[in-house]
């Protein structure tokens, strides 16, 4: 039951990440696409908008894609670490704790599990 649990929290993660890599780079699921998020990133002192809207939203979908499959989990609880570190650093850290107030609670969140997924391992069922 635990490799089963394990692959359940594996997929949720890895969807998660795979929407928000295909809304930066493709503008799918109400995404604004990579000159769109671009301009935002810019708009927050984030530069080149362009170039860090491509890589972030790469960074998002190869991650989700090795958590789901469950291979090179550090990687991707790397990936994840620092693109939520930086969504912490640049938008939510300075609205608190509380996720109803914009704040870093989600954020922190998803570092905290895909880490600890990273130190449990991908289960039976992964590649």
């Amino acid at each position: 039951m635990m490799d089963l649990g394990i692959l359940l929290i594996r997929i949720m993660i890895g969807i998660v990440f795979i929407f928000y890599g295909t809304q930066k780079l493709f503008g799918w699921f109400g995404g604004f696409g990579i000159k769109g998020t671009g301009g935002w990133f810019e708009s927050i002192g984030i530069k080149p908008g362009n170039l860090v809207a491509a890589v972030s939203g790469i960074a998002e979908l190869v991650a989700g894609i090795l958590f789901i499959l469950g291979i090179l989990l550090p990687l991707g609880a790397v990936l994840i670490t620092m693109i939520m570190l930086g969504a912490i650093v640049k938008v939510h850290g300075s609205k608190g704790f509380s996720n109803t107030a914009g704040g870093y609670e989600y954020n922190l969140v998803l570092i905290v599990v895909s880490i600890g997924l990273a130190l449990i391992g991908p289960g039976v069922y992964s590649l």
